[in-house]
């Protein structure tokens, strides 16, 4: 009877004014709801400036008719070996659409076939890479020292 007697007691001394208990209930989803708001702009910014860094790095490949391209295998991703390699080719483009469509050419049996643009990157053949310069010796001597 003690513990029940005191227990009404708090309650009565922390909930003198129900008006203003009223009054502080009904402005707490108000504030919540604000807290929401706020939350939502503050992540709908965040994702547009995340997407804006993220446009800005992408690079859009242009294909010309006669270049070599890899092709991307998307069917090994359903059963992927070990060490083996998700591209395939060299191919050959022999057209270019104008919606990203490329059709692409097997050297080998001149088989065609149309893929997206997205699944080509550009094959580097040993001519198109930077070759060394004929004068650079790797043994830090000048080109024109040799050791017999």
């Amino acid at each position: 009877m003690e513990i029940a007697h005191r227990a009404l007691w708090a309650v009565k001394q922390v909930n003198t004014d129900y008006s203003d208990a009223r009054a502080h209930r009904l402005l707490k989803p108000s504030e919540l709801e604000e807290l929401r708001n706020e939350a939502y702009d503050t992540a709908a910014a965040y994702k547009d400036k995340m997407k804006a860094v993220h446009d800005a790095k992408l690079r859009r490949l242009v294909f010309a008719v006669g270049q070599r391209v890899w092709l991307f295998n998307s069917r090994l991703k359903l059963f992927p070996g070990k060490l083996r390699s998700k591209w395939t080719g060299p191919f050959v483009i022999t057209r270019v659409g104008q919606f990203g469509d490329v059709e692409i050419e097997d050297p080998k049996d001149q088989r065609r076939q149309v893929v997206n643009g997205h699944r080509l990157k550009p094959y580097l053949d040993g001519d198109d890479l930077n070759p060394l310069p004929e004068e650079v010796n790797f043994l830090g001597g000048s080109p024109e020292y040799t050791t017999d």
